[in-house]
């Protein structure tokens, strides 16, 4: 397969003509390295890039300026048939008078590869995506996740040099997106691919990466590993996206900064350490006096009727296994607002508190709780986020490693 490097891409688009033309830069210079059979995926909200650089990578927009190198080639001026790669729509894009075998080999057939070839290279991608026994049907008889496997089968044929999906998953319900994720994590693994995907789902991006791109306002935020992102997040709002339910976020006041870490102040007045440094990675240090955001993962609070934060139960989710609790903020804010269900975070104080097993809380009730404090987020008046002193050692793990893993242990217990 192969390599992609974007270096310093922008994007801009022009609506009006003469002197009511206005400019719009959508993307605001994108660095990234792809190594090869990396499966990395682009998230953001709507409206945040992330289709748009996929589209550049494929040829079917022009960059306004960088340069994109696949194996250390600038292809900016190459054409989207020649740049050898394969992308996969939101849409089928099926043709229906066609059986699942000729839909899948028509972009051969039109290439001139002759009729024994591409049946030869259809029955390989059918295989691999136990399409076998579904290739004389038509797209009407297909399930949708029987549909996006044909459409990812259509790219396998053409052996592409990079796999491009945007946002393939969005049309099917919820058990087929799992199952979905479930092959596509297979398919990058059995054919050693490169693949760059595209979603505003940051499950999807959590389940199936190896690198997770964030982006916001054609902004890269953070690229990391999925557990990067998730215990060190750069920023509040790499924070709050990457994570379900979403952080907790509460203002604080800092009353001591050593190098045991940041000492703040919470609503109840009691102080707690947070094992992090006093300055962002870029900015000044911060100093007794100022106020920061505390963000803590709903997983990390923990019900203590001793505990330093309190707030009333709004909404009662039992799942069995855990329990959601949702709360209204404690630092008395919100005015009754539900935590976790707004979109943006800066307009939610809410909380949500996530138990093990049941609760006996009821709607109504005040409860007490704590939170793990090595677990627990300072975040700068600018968002940035302080740097933990203590780096999480799955920090690094990809889900190949998660593979690796599971084939030793296999091994060991051949043994």
């Amino acid at each position: 397969m192969s390599t992609l490097t974007l270096k310093n891409i922008v994007k801009e688009f022009t609506s009006g003509s003469g002197a009511s033309a206005s400019t719009t830069q959508v993307i605001k210079g994108v660095d990234l390295e792809v190594k090869d059979q990396e499966f990395v995926v682009f998230v953001g909200p709507s409206g945040c890039g992330k289709s748009t650089l996929m589209r550049m990578i494929a040829g079917l927009e022009n960059a306004t300026s960088g340069d994109i190198l696949i194996d250390g080639q600038r292809i900016n001026d190459v054409g989207p048939a020649e740049r050898g790669l394969a992308m996969v729509f939101q849409s089928y894009a099926l043709y229906p008078h066609m059986t699942v075998g000729e839909n899948m080999g028509f972009s051969l057939k039109l290439a001139g590869v002759s009729k024994e070839e591409r049946a030869n290279k259809v029955n390989a991608a059918a295989d691999v995506l136990q399409l076998g026994p579904l290739l004389d049907r038509k797209p009407k008889a297909l399930s949708g996740g029987q549909r996006q496997r044909v459409a990812i089968g259509r790219a396998i044929v053409r052996n592409p040099s990079i796999f491009l999906f945007d946002e393939p998953l969005s049309n099917l319900d919820a058990a087929l997106r799992v199952q979905m994720r479930i092959e596509l994590a297979r398919l990058h693994a059995e054919l050693k691919a490169t693949m760059i995907y595209v979603t505003h789902d940051q499950i999807e991006a959590m389940t199936m990466a190896d690198k997770i791109v964030v982006l916001q306002g054609g902004v890269v935020e953070q690229i990391g590993s999925p557990m990067e992102l998730y215990h060190h997040p750069r920023n509040r709002f790499v924070a709050g996206f990457i994570g379900s339910p979403k952080m907790n976020f509460l203002d604080v006041t800092v009353t001591d900064v050593q190098a045991e870490g940041v000492t703040v102040r919470l609503p109840d007045d009691s102080e707690s350490l947070v094992r992090v440094a006093g300055q962002p990675e870029a900015g000044s240090a911060v100093s007794v006096g100022d106020r920061l955001t505390m963000g803590v993962r709903p997983e990390h609070l923990i019900l203590d009727d001793s505990g330093p934060l309190g707030g009333q139960v709004q909404v009662i989710e039992r799942l069995g296994g855990v329990t959601s609790l949702y709360l209204a903020s404690p630092d008395g804010s919100g005015d009754g607002k539900i935590g976790g269900l707004k979109a943006d975070d800066q307009a939610d104080s809410g909380w949500i508190l996530i138990a093990d097993g049941d609760v006996a809380s009821r709607v109504g009730d005040n409860i007490r709780y704590t939170f793990d404090s090595a677990r627990a987020h300072l975040f700068t008046s600018d968002d940035l986020a302080l740097p933990s002193l203590d780096r999480h050692p799955l920090t690094g793990l990809t889900r190949q490693d998660n593979s690796l893993s599971s084939v030793s242990a296999a091994q060991a217990t051949d043994v």
